[in-house]
């Protein structure tokens, strides 16, 4: 009581600020409700820059790996072209002149570029339809059969096919195989098709009818021991009835009605390259020629003879 008394500060007022000094910490801090809210506030906000950093790593992660694959794909593409003409094209294909191991190293390259397909669904894909030539066909497909057909009954020093091309238009196709005879005479022969939907991948081709056209005879190709044979063929063609000359002139038209068919799945597909695969798995090859944009769909089915 002494000390108390002797100091510049009374007693009571020595308590009262011991116990303020002491109180005042407690009052400072919020309640426990208050730090509760701030660290799940502080939470969920640390939990959103971890998930923006995590998106924004793995969209530069994924730019050069979808980069990557592209060139993968066109690079491919590349492969699969240059094995083409290294094979001797399609001229070497038709003739049979081809060796099995270029054979082998072309469908090893069209698996390849199989594997980067980037149409997902090409058999509702705008880029399927236009005019594609026919680059590389294996047995028992339709190109195969047609050049059976041309070199079974004519030896290949007088009959030549010179291309095959497909014109794909509204589901509707027109495939065309150009004949070469003598190396001056030139007739088509034109089969026409309807194509039906039956999955993203498959498809099914029904062939409507089959067209001999009227042959063309380049004169000035024609060999000079030929050209009194062809002066005689001409008259007698004149001299024909004119029902005959007319069917003759337009053409010689085979009904099919949609009795052969034949299914098919697209394994690849963009702007430049059609790779399809029959039943049993041969693969044909095709390479744009021109886009639909530039085909009139009257084009394709003014050949074209329903059956309802």
């Amino acid at each position: 009581m002494a000390l108390i008394q002797r100091g510049s500060v009374s007693g009571t007022s020595a308590v009262r600020l011991s116990f303020s000094s002491s109180a005042s910490p407690a009052s400072s801090s919020p309640p426990p409700s208050r730090v509760s809210l701030n660290f799940q506030s502080e939470k969920k906000s640390c939990c959103r820059r971890m998930i923006c950093r995590a998106m924004v790593q793995d969209a530069v992660q994924g730019i050069p790996s979808v980069y990557a694959r592209e060139m993968e794909r066109l690079s491919a593409k590349e492969s699969l072209i240059l094995a083409f003409n290294d094979a001797g094209g399609f001229e070497a294909l038709v003739t049979g002149k081809i060796t099995d191991m270029q054979k082998i190293d072309v469908n090893e390259r069209i698996t390849t570029l199989e594997r980067l397909n980037p149409t997902p669904r090409p058999t509702t894909s705008p880029y399927l339809e236009g005019r594609w030539s026919f680059e590389w066909f294996g047995s028992n497909t339709p190109g195969s059969l047609a050049v059976r057909v041309i070199f079974e009954r004519f030896p290949s020093t007088l009959v030549s096919l010179s291309s095959m091309d497909i014109v794909i238009k509204d589901n509707n196709t027109m495939a065309t195989a150009n004949i070469k005879l003598l190396n001056s005479i030139e007739y088509k022969i034109i089969l026409s098709s309807k194509l039906t939907i039956e999955g993203p991948l498959r498809m099914k081709e029904e062939y409507l009818e089959g067209m001999l056209e009227s042959p063309t005879v380049i004169e000035e190709a024609v060999p000079d021991q030929l050209r009194g044979l062809l002066g005689q063929a001409s008259t007698t063609l004149q001299q024909l009835p004119a029902p005959i000359k007319d069917t003759l002139a337009n053409g010689l038209r085979i009904p099919l009605g949609g009795t052969y068919q034949r299914f098919f799945m697209i394994s690849y597909l963009d702007d430049e390259i059609l790779i399809v695969r029959d039943t049993a798995g041969v693969p044909e090859v095709l390479r744009r020629v021109e886009t639909s944009s530039s085909i009139s769909s009257s084009s394709v089915v003014e050949n074209l003879e329903y059956n309802s």
